[in-house]
Order: C-alpha cells, then sequence, then structure tokens
C-alpha cells in the first residue's frame, strides 16, 4: 500500500490535552475500523498550528474519506516517494 503523509491545520494543535489527543487518536481508529478496506495509520505528529499524519491506505481517495468521516481536516495529502535518514548515506551504490 502507499504511504502518505497528511498535513492537518488545526489552530492550537500544540496546545491540545492528553485526553483531547486521545479522544483524536480514539476517533481515527474507530473510524480505521469501518472504512473496510485496508488502512494503517503509522503515527501522527503535532507541531505549532499542525498535525502531520503518516498513514498507509489504498488511494488518497481513502484518506481524505477517512479525514471526512473522523471530522478531521486533511489539508494537504501527498504520497511517499522515498524514505532517507542518516543511513541512507551508507547504502551501496
Amino acid at each position: 500500500m502507499p504511504t502518505y503523509l497528511v498535513e492537518r491545520n488545526i489552530p492550537g494543535a500544540n496546545m491540545l490535552t492528553p485526553q483531547e489527543l486521545r479522544e483524536i487518536a480514539a476517533k481515527s481508529n474507530a473510524v480505521v475500523e469501518g472504512l473496510g478496506v485496508p488502512y494503517l495509520w503509522h503515527q501522527s505528529y503535532v507541531a505549532g498550528d499542525k498535525i502531520y499524519c503518516v498513514h498507509e491506505a489504498d488511494s488518497v481517495e481513502t484518506i481524505y474519506r477517512h479525514a471526512k468521516e473522523g471530522g478531521f481536516p486533511a489539508d494537504l495529502v501527498v504520497e511517499v516517494s522515498a524514505i532517507i535518514g542518516p543511513e541512507t548515506a551508507n547504502l551501496a551504490a
């Protein structure tokens, strides 16, 4: 399945309480269970007024469906074309 980055603009996201974050996660999990298609939420990063999420799904349309059914914004959805990190520098050519 393709991996997608999802940018969610949520003013004050960095001020969400642990309880609010638990509620958001529970809602997301419930929506994923009800989609009826393969879907995997890896993790999300809360930074400033945004939440950046890493999801796997069969299509970008499924990502938007998850957002709509969960009541979450999905302001930008992009497919990941490659993953790099420090170890990438040591890979054989």
